[in-house]
C-alpha cells in the first residue's frame, strides 16, 4: 500500500469511527506502521483539511482523532437543522427510536447489538431532535450512558406516558429490527418521521 492509499484509508477510518473517533495507537495497529510513520501520514491530512476549500477538519483530542465540521460554518448547519426537511428521520434513526421507546433505559452498545450495526449517528440525531435523552449510566464496565425517550417524544405521538405505547406482537427470530420500527410507526399512522432517502 503506497502513501496515498494509506492516507485515504486513514480518512475512511476516521469517517466510519463517527463521534467516538479513533486513537492513534489503533490507527498504527490497523495500518501496521510505526507511530512516526503515522504522524507523517496524518500531517498530510491535517494540511489538506486545514486549507480554505475544505468543510471539515481533524480534531485531535488527547490522541483520539475525530472528523468534525469547521466552526466558521456553524451558522449554515443551524439553518439546515431548522429547515422543514430536517424534521424527517432516516430509517436507521426510526429503528433506534423504536428500540429505545420499548426497551428503555438502554445503552448505545445494546442498541448496536440489536441492530447489528453502529448506531452512534442515529442516537446523536435523536438527542439533537429532543426525542431521546440521557438517563444516567449503567452499572457495568465503562459505565455506558443509558438513553430513554423524552416528554417531547410523548407529546409528538400524543401519549401521556410511555405505558400508552401500543403493544407490539412478538417478532419471530427472522423478523428484523427494521420491521419492528415499521410496525411501531404504523401504529401512529404518521408520515412526518419517514425518511425521504
Amino acid at each position: 500500500m503506497n502513501t496515498n492509499q494509506k492516507i485515504a484509508l486513514i480518512e475512511g477510518l476516521l469517517f466510519v469511527s463517527g463521534e467516538e473517533g479513533i486513537t492513534k495507537s489503533k490507527l498504527s495497529q490497523i495500518l501496521e506502521c510505526t507511530r512516526k510513520e503515522l504522524e507523517e501520514l496524518l500531517q498530510h491530512l491535517f494540511e489538506d483539511y486545514n486549507s480554505l476549500n475544505r468543510g471539515i477538519k481533524i480534531m485531535d483530542s488527547s490522541g483520539t482523532l475525530h472528523l468534525t465540521t469547521k466552526p466558521e460554518h456553524a451558522g449554515y448547519y443551524e439553518d439546515l437543522l431548522n429547515t422543514k426537511a430536517s424534521t424527517r428521520l432516516s430509517q436507521a434513526a426510526l429503528e433506534v427510536l423504536a428500540i429505545i421507546a420499548y426497551r428503555q433505559p438502554i445503552t448505545r452498545i445494546e442498541i448496536d447489538d440489536l441492530r447489528g450495526v453502529k448506531s452512534d449517528r442515529s442516537v446523536q440525531t435523536l438527542v439533537t431532535r429532543g426525542m431521546i435523552e440521557e438517563r444516567g449510566r449503567k452499572e457495568a464496565v465503562g459505565r455506558p450512558v443509558l438513553f430513554g425517550t423524552t416528554t417531547e417524544f410523548l407529546t409528538y405521538f400524543g401519549l401521556s406516558s410511555i405505558d400508552e405505547l401500543p403493544v407490539l406482537q412478538e417478532l419471530s427470530e427472522h423478523e428484523s429490527v427494521e420491521e419492528e420500527a415499521d410496525l411501531f410507526f404504523e401504529k401512529f399512522d404518521t408520515d412526518d418521521y419517514k425518511s425521504e432517502d
